[in-house]
């Protein structure tokens, strides 16, 4: 394990608790993570930044722990403090880093072997809960996602928000690794500039750390609204993309396209409109890694339209975070597990 990419400590840094974001690079020296005590032995696992243009996390675990200065917390706590140099930049990574949400199952790389070695700690001390804190580029409610349809998974959920989502692809991710031992969830709290997501997921965090169990009991249907994401879509390499039509694109897609997101859209929706002469296709990868872009999308007489009734999930107009990530996710409404 490299030491000088995983960095572990049983206190907070000086000055931690009010440096921006951006400058967490200054008092970390890469990604971190802090072990801290508390009344209950069994820690909270809370990872944040692991995209960089995502301050959430970090700002909503400032608050909490400045809550408890001088005091002890209610329950151990483990906080993961990730890529504080796309941070520093204010991007979700910087070119030639992987995604560090999608390195927590088996790679190559130093990034792979720092996320094993967080794993492993975290295994040997016997996790009470974990949570995934982001923001997100489009305009989507604040939503909790997991892993397992597992009833201690869902409660946990709808403490966040009645609307959860569950997905099993992409691989990789911090709260599939977590799930094999604990509940673990991920929070999307929308878009970084909306005040609202750090007060939200302080106060979730708050409640967590305070609770003495988490029940197994079903969460009654009337309080969750339950999604199952069907695909992750992809636009092409080859095919250039945009929101202005003057660009001279091949796809350019409708100016409020991330309006669609957690909306049941209906058969003939309307995504873009296609260049005159241009091959256009979507990527629609589903759980089986099979490609089923035209099951869901077509292209009829230059428009680019929806083949099937979804709720898409995470559309942006963030050109580089469509490059980077994927353009959205489909979703189907999912009966709650008996």
């Amino acid at each position: 394990m490299p030491d000088q990419l995983l960095h572990t400590r049983e206190d907070l840094p000086a000055g931690l608790l009010d440096c921006p974001v951006e400058d967490l690079h200054t008092l970390l020296k890469g990604p971190t993570l802090i072990h801290l005590p508390g009344r209950r032995p069994e820690p909270l696992f809370v990872s944040v930044l692991l995209h960089g243009n995502e301050p959430v996390g970090m700002q909503a675990m400032q608050q909490v722990l400045k809550r408890y200065q001088g005091q002890e917390l209610p329950r151990a706590l483990s906080l993961f403090i990730g890529n504080v140099s796309a941070a520093a930049r204010q991007q979700r990574r910087l070119d030639g880093q992987p995604d560090y949400n999608r390195i927590w199952a088996e790679g190559q790389t130093p990034e792979h072997a720092m996320a094993a070695e967080v794993v492993a700690q975290m295994r040997q001390r016997e996790v009470f809960a974990s949570i995934d804190v982001h923001n997100n580029t489009g305009l989507n409610p604040h939503y909790g996602c997991v892993n397992r349809l597992d009833h201690r998974f869902l409660r946990l959920a709808t403490n966040f928000s009645r609307t959860v989502v569950y997905f099993t692809k992409p691989e990789g991710v911090q709260t599939s690794a977590f799930a094999d031992f604990c509940p673990a969830v991920t929070l999307e709290c929308g878009q970084p500039e909306q005040a609202y997501g750090v007060k939200h997921a302080a106060e979730f965090l708050d409640t967590v750390l305070n609770m003495a169990r988490l029940s197994d009991r079903q969460v009654p249907e009337h309080d969750i609204d339950l999604f199952h994401t069907v695909a992750l879509v992809k636009v092409p390499t080859e095919v250039s993309f945009g929101f202005d039509e003057a660009a001279g694109v091949d796809l350019c897609f409708e100016a409020d396209l991330d309006h669609m997101n957690f909306r049941e859209l209906t058969v003939g929706t309307v995504f873009g409109q296609v260049k005159a002469g241009a091959a256009v296709r979507l990527e629609a990868m589903d759980e089986q890694g099979e490609d089923r872009g035209a099951h869901y999308f077509s292209v009829e007489d230059g428009v680019l339209k929806i083949n099937q009734a979804v709720m898409p999930s995470m559309l942006t107009l963030n050109e580089k975070v469509i490059r980077q990530d994927c353009l959205c996710y489909l979703m189907e409404r999912l009966a709650l597990p008996v």
